[in-house]
């Protein structure tokens, strides 16, 4: 049972949903919220405080300004096989360490041969790739990067399986400037994913190079464990018109991997400005450092604090205007000066969230840990009826797992991907699927090919049975929904009907994207 909502105000204790009478929750029941114009950019205006003094920080109204853009399907589409991705992977000594301190812990170099599995499944035909270790030394699979098809792909792999913690330091400058060195492929901009979990004595002199070079490559940083340095990992990606990562406590790297390539397979959105329009009588001061970088399905914040007031008009506007794809966009947003009633102060949220930046840049926040209890958090949200408005990284204390899984069925499903998107029948494809060879064979339909079945006997799996880690696959089974198409496969339906009687699963169609 699924009740589809649309999110018009916030929900409040009092708000109820009811369900159907002689409902005996026999099936899992899904509440789905949808917001209305998502996409729209949005301002706040929160009222000063009335004990505070006129022009002071407190005693001036604040204004918070969201964007959330989604780009047109042609620019996302014309992307999609246009782009080189280098993966820069720390294998330094260190790498040896667990990724936490909970029994069962993956090492950390465990883990990046796992997410290089993942990314080399993930990435779309047509593109360009390379994998570089570095330690107090750096090797390359390739001598420059190689057109991503099944025999590049499966040679990577093999390869992938062999990385250890063996090279020693953690010397980043020199494979950088080695790649910096190699030619731009045309049309087919240079994506970096840097993996490390350590820090450099040279943090400078490489930001300084991935500076110079950010106008060809953009980066997307991972700091992994809490000895990762926070200056290099924020940095270099703020210096590359990129995205960081920090992978800390029980968090996997994997899904963040993912969300990274989600934003890498994106145009770079440049030449962002933000124009405040307001009378004359009203002056605007930022509060936040100016937006460098936006990506469709991530949110870009920018506070301001007013001072003054206008006599006649109350209203204000914002213009935000940057090129993407060599194509001009404008977006422009009106508000009223004047705060909204029931809008409650939360520039300790402000606050809290620039100190965090701030440190994250200065590499204070390796040894500051934040912890708020979720009673103190809901307490906050209800309070003050206004939503968080800055990413406070929260830990929350969780068992340890009690056993490590001796093969990851998700993983070992992934492993038989080929590069085109499809599976193909076989002993260790029914191995995941908990049947036997037989078992997956005999309810093929008579016209489809063993190929297509496989391919959509792996869709229904994942729809079925990992759900929870849709962000780590989605890519797969976007290869392997284009795969089916292109194919033209007859009786799609009746494979989708097969492939649920056979597992056990309700997976619809359309849910497939079929």
């Amino acid at each position: 049972m699924k009740l589809n909502l649309t999110l018009k105000y916030m929900l409040t204790r009092n708000d109820m949903v009811s369900l159907a009478a002689g409902h005996q929750f026999d099936r899992d029941v899904e509440l789905l919220l949808y917001y209305q114009d998502t996409h729209q950019p949005t301002a706040i205006v929160e009222a000063a405080q009335a004990s505070a003094k006129p022009g002071s920080l407190m005693g001036d109204p604040v204004v918070m300004l969201s964007l959330y853009p989604e780009f047109p399907k042609d620019v996302m589409s014309s992307m999609t096989s246009h782009g080189e991705f280098l993966f820069v992977v720390d294998r330094s000594g260190s790498m040896e360490c667990p990724m936490h301190l909970g029994s069962g812990s993956q090492d950390r170099i465990g883990s990046a041969r796992d997410t290089l599995l993942l990314l080399l499944k993930s990435l779309p035909m047509g593109c360009y790739f390379n994998i570089i270790g570095f330690g107090s030394s750096y090797e390359s699979f390739f001598s420059k990067s190689v057109e991503y098809s099944q025999k590049t792909m499966d040679e990577a792999l093999q390869k992938v399986k062999e990385i250890r913690a063996d090279l020693g330091g953690t010397k980043i400058l020199q494979p950088l400037k080695h790649i910096y060195r190699q030619p731009c492929l045309p049309d087919r901009p240079p994506q970096l994913f840097l993996f490390t979990d350590g820090e450099v004595r040279n943090t400078k002199e490489v930001l300084d190079l991935v500076k110079t070079n950010a106008g060809s490559h953009r980066c997307f940083s991972f700091g992994i464990g809490e000895g990762a340095s926070t200056a290099l990992i924020s940095g270099v990606a703020k210096q590359a018109r990129g995205h960081a990562q920090f992978i800390t406590g029980q968090d996997r790297m994997q899904p963040k991997a993912m969300q990274s390539l989600r934003f890498a397979l994106q145009p770079a959105v440049v030449d962002i400005s933000v124009k405040w329009n307001v009378p004359k009588e009203v002056s605007v001061t930022p509060l936040s450092p100016p937006i460098r970088v936006l990506f469709q399905g991530q949110r870009a914040l920018l506070y301001a604090q007013l001072t003054g007031e206008s006599s006649g008009d109350t209203k204000g506007s914002i213009t935000v205007k940057y090129s993407l794809a060599k194509q001009p966009v404008e977006n422009q947003l009106s508000f009223s000066l004047k705060p909204a009633e029931d809008a409650g102060c939360s520039l300790c949220c402000i606050f809290i969230g620039n100190f965090i930046t701030q440190a994250q840049h200065k590499d204070l926040t390796a040894t500051v840990r934040i912890r708020v209890r979720v009673e103190v958090l809901i307490y906050i949200m209800e309070a003050f009826r206004f939503q968080l408005c800055c990413p406070i990284p929260l830990d929350f204390d969780s068992p340890a797992p009690t056993s490590k899984p001796v093969r990851d069925p998700l993983l070992q499903l992934i492993s038989l991907q080929k590069a085109s998107g499809s599976w193909v029948l076989e002993a260790a494809l029914a191995e995941v699927l908990a049947k036997t060879e037989e078992e997956v064979s005999k309810p093929k339909p008579a016209q489809v090919d063993q190929e297509a079945w496989a391919t959509v006997l792996a869709l229904v799996w994942l729809y079925g049975f990992k759900t929870e880690a849709q962000e780590e696959w989605q890519f797969l089974a976007m290869k392997a929904v284009s795969w089916i198409q292109a194919q033209k496969v007859a009786s799609v339906s009746e494979c989708v009907q097969a492939g649920n009687t056979l597992l056990g699963c309700q997976v619809q169609k359309d849910t497939l994207g079929l």
